[in-house]
């Protein structure tokens, strides 16, 4: 054997050391950290996971018995009140807080505000019940009852409300008679 051929058979790394990916004290320390570091992670992740109940998504609750009870709710219901007894009936005052204080107090859609004894004026003029007719039937923007499900003498009320804070001085609209009992 050569000498030439010696050195060719300790080039190919018989005679050296085996060397690993790490070659310096900063790769050293980094991969001991990482040693540590990484499962910690995976394992707080796996506990995360497992720990935790499912989140619901959008749309989830329609079996809720709240959802179903909405939606076997009937459309429509029957208020049934005593007409001839004003105490179970609304004041103007709570009328207007309840149904007209939307518009009027705004004057939106071009309703005279509460209280504006400009915008009243001509309306006062021309009298309570020309008032009435256009609460009840609607009047421009204004629906019939002004949207409302109130009774005419619950309105007839609001009116005068309206119209008193306006400066007007009509008396509180009289009460509906009980219907005659056989």
């Amino acid at each position: 054997m050569s000498h030439h051929d010696h050195h060719d058979h300790a080039a190919a790394g018989h005679d050296l050391p085996h060397e690993g990916p790490i070659k310096t004290p900063k790769q050293l320390v980094a991969a001991v950290v990482a040693s540590f570091v990484i499962p910690i992670v995976a394992i707080i992740l796996l506990v995360n996971y497992v720990a935790t109940k499912p989140k619901e998504g959008a749309g989830t609750q329609v079996l809720d018995a709240q959802a179903v009870a909405a939606r076997i709710a009937p459309v429509g219901t029957v208020d049934v009140r005593d007409a001839s007894n004003p105490a179970t009936l609304k004041t103007g005052e709570q009328v207007y807080q309840a149904q007209c204080a939307a518009c009027h107090n705004a004057g939106a859609a071009g309703a005279p505000k509460l209280g504006d004894a400009g915008a009243w004026g001509k309306r006062l003029k021309d009298g309570y019940d020309h008032l009435l007719t256009s609460a009840l039937k609607g009047k421009g923007a204004m629906g019939a009852q002004g949207g409302g499900d109130y009774s005419d003498f619950e309105i007839a009320r609001a009116v005068v409300y309206m119209a008193n804070q306006a400066g007007g001085k009509f008396p509180e609209p009289k009460a509906p008679e009980a219907p005659a009992k056989p």
